[in-house]
């Protein structure tokens, strides 16, 4: 076995090599990148303090998919699809509390696309 493993890692190597080319790498998204055009945003409903509006704004030149939302007090997530460069949503909580709420954004740029995941930590009174 020991003389197997060296043989197959440069096997491996050299198929990693020639299986993805500058311009094949330069077609995809940047997730990192990305992310620094990416702004998640809340406020609180002043008529309602369990009610908060969540947006994120993009001002990438790529496409904003869509964002998921994970609201962080156990409801289901949600996805909402962009139509622009910003996504909103509002959320209303059963109860009082600190939550951390994730939002899974979804950017395109051609027939790539790469998803980062910011969290937010709120509270509801």
């Amino acid at each position: 076995m020991k003389r197997k493993s060296p043989i197959l890692m440069i096997a491996a190597l050299f198929f990693l090599s020639i299986s993805c080319s500058k311009s094949d790498i330069e077609k995809g998204v940047d997730c990192v990148g990305e992310s620094l055009f990416e702004k998640v945003k809340n406020t609180t409903d002043p008529t309602n303090p369990k009610k908060v509006d969540f947006a994120v704004e993009y001002s990438g030149t790529n496409t904003l998919q869509s964002v998921k939302w994970n609201f962080g007090d156990g409801t289901p997530a949600e996805t909402v699809t962009a139509t622009g460069t910003t996504v909103s949503i509002s959320h209303i909580y059963s109860a009082a509390g600190n939550y951390t709420v994730r939002a899974d954004i979804t950017v395109q740029k051609g027939g790539a696309s790469c998803t980062s995941s910011p969290t937010r930590s709120i509270t509801v009174n």
